[in-house]
C-alpha cells in the first residue's frame, strides 16, 4: 500500500498548448515547426512569440522571443497568428476537466493549474494513478498532451512539471524530495530572475546542492529578503495552499507598432483605445482602480513606466484616458518614435463596503453608458461601438501600411 501523504499538490501544464491547438485543427502543421505570434514580415515584424512547437524549439525558438529572433532561428517555420476565442475556449474546456478531480483548482494562466488532490487520492488509489487519470481525461476530451507534476508542494510541483515535457509525469515524493532537487541549476527555482542567477552565481552557488551549504542569516545578508525564501525553496519548505482564484491585482493591455510611430494623432487615438479595453475589462469584472499607469517603449527599445494615483477610484475610459494622456505628455517633449504603448490600472477594488464620493456618483450616468457599449460589443463584435477618435487612428493607420 502507498505510504499516505501529507499533502498532495499537482501542477498541471499544457504542452505547447496554442500551438498544439493549431496542429490539432490543421493536420498539414503536425510534425512541423510552428510559431505563434505577430506577423515576421520576413525579419522585419515586431512582437513576439507567444507559443513554439517542440519542433520549432529544435532550432532555438521560444515564448516571449522577438518575433525577428525567431524568423532568423527558423525562418522555414509556420507563422501563424494567435486565435484567442479559440484558445480560451479550449483553456475553459481544460479547467472544467481538473475540476472533476477536485474542486481546489487555481488557474495560474490559460494553460496551467494547480491542484490540491489530497482529498481525492483515496477515489484513485496512488498519486500516479490520478496523475495518469488527470492526464487520459484531457487527452481523451481535447486531444491535448499535457505534463503533470505532483508534490507535497506547489513551487517542487511545478519543477517537476516540466521535467519531462512533453507528455509527462513526475511525481516527488517527501523521501525523494531533495533527491530531486539538489541537482538542478539555481534558475530552476520558482521565483528566481536573472539578477538572482547572477548574484548566486557570483557567489559560486550553481546548483540547489550548493545553495544549501549556507546559513539563512548568511544569504538574507547577501541578498536581502529573497534570502530566507531561496534558502526555504532549497529545501522543498513551502506550505502555501492551493487557492480557487488569485485576487486581480492589475487590468493592462499595450500595442507594439508595425512601424516606429510619429505621428501623435494616431499615438493618442491608441492611447485611447487601450484605455477603453481596460475600463471595459474592469467594468466585467466588477472592479476599479486608485493607479493608472503607462508605459512606453521607444524605437531604441529604451522602456519606461508613468503611474498616478488618484484620491478615488475609477473605471471610466474618460477617467483613465485623461491620466494617461497627461502621463504621457512628460514623454513626448523630445518626439521620439514610439515602439510600443501600454495602459494599467492598479490598487483595485469591488467597491464593496466603501464610502461613495459625490464625483463617483455623479459619473453613474456615464458608467451606464460604458456597460451599455461593452454590451454592444460582446455581441456584435468589439468595433459596434467605439470612441471616434480611436477610428480615426486605424485609418491612418490603414492608409500609412496602403502607401
Amino acid at each position: 500500500m502507498e505510504k499516505k501523504w501529507r499533502r498532495v499538490i499537482a501542477h498541471v501544464d499544457m504542452d505547447a498548448f496554442f500551438a498544439a491547438i493549431e496542429q490539432l485543427h490543421k493536420p498539414e502543421l503536425r510534425g512541423k515547426p510552428v510559431i505563434i505570434g505577430a506577423d515576421p514580415r520576413k525579419g522585419k515584424g515586431r512582437g513576439v512569440v507567444s507559443t513554439a512547437s517542440y519542433e520549432a524549439r529544435v532550432y532555438g525558438v521560444h515564448s516571449a522571443m522577438p518575433i525577428t529572433r525567431a524568423w532568423r532561428l527558423c525562418p522555414h517555420g509556420i507563422y501563424v497568428r494567435p486565435d484567442m476565442n479559440r484558445y480560451s475556449e479550449y483553456s475553459r474546456r481544460v479547467m472544467a476537466i481538473l475540476e472533476q478531480f477536485t474542486p481546489k483548482v487555481q488557474a495560474v494562466s490559460v494553460d496551467e493549474a494547480f491542484l490540491d488532490l489530497t482529498g481525492s487520492v483515496h477515489f484513485y488509489g496512488s498519486v500516479e494513478k490520478i496523475g495518469q487519470a488527470i492526464k487520459k481525461k484531457i487527452l481523451d476530451e481535447t486531444g491535448l498532451t499535457a505534463s503533470v507534476g505532483i508534490a507535497t508542494s506547489k513551487s517542487v510541483a511545478k519543477i517537476a512539471s516540466d521535467f519531462e515535457k512533453p507528455d509527462g509525469l513526475t511525481i516527488v515524493t517527501e523521501e525523494s524530495l531533495q533527491e530531486f532537487l539538489d541537482p538542478l541549476t539555481i534558475d530552476k527555482i520558482w521565483g528566481v530572475g536573472k539578477k538572482s542567477v547572477q548574484t548566486l552565481q557570483g557567489m559560486g552557488i550553481k546548483t540547489v546542492a550548493d545553495l544549501r551549504k549556507f546559513p539563512e542569516a548568511f544569504l538574507e545578508e547577501r541578498l536581502g529578503k529573497s534570502g530566507p525564501h531561496l534558502y526555504r525553496m532549497a529545501r522543498g519548505i513551502d506550505e502555501r495552499e492551493v487557492h480557487d482564484r488569485d485576487p486581480v491585482k492589475s487590468v493592462s493591455n499595450e500595442r507594439t507598432f508595425h512601424e516606429d510611430q510619429y505621428d501623435e494623432d494616431v499615438i493618442l487615438s491608441t492611447l485611447l483605445a487601450l484605455a477603453e479595453k481596460v475600463a471595459g475589462r474592469l467594468r466585467k469584472k466588477g472592479l476599479r482602480g486608485k493607479t493608472i499607469q503607462i508605459k512606453l517603449r521607444f524605437s531604441d527599445f529604451s522602456t519606461f513606466t508613468r503611474a498616478k494615483t488618484l484620491g478615488h477610484h475609477v473605471q471610466l475610459t474618460d477617467d483613465i484616458y485623461r491620466v494617461s494622456k497627461a502621463l504621457l505628455e512628460e514623454f513626448r517633449g523630445d518626439k521620439k518614435p514610439v515602439r510600443l504603448i501600454g495602459v494599467g490600472v492598479s490598487q483595485l477594488s469591488t467597491g464593496v463596503g466603501e464610502q461613495t464620493s459625490f464625483l463617483e456618483n455623479a459619473d453613474q450616468r456615464k458608467a451606464d453608458l460604458e456597460r451599455v457599449m461593452d454590451e454592444m460589443k460582446e455581441k456584435f463584435g468589439k468595433n459596434a461601438l467605439t470612441h471616434a477618435e480611436t477610428l480615426t487612428a486605424k485609418e491612418k493607420l490603414k492608409r500609412k501600411r496602403g502607401s
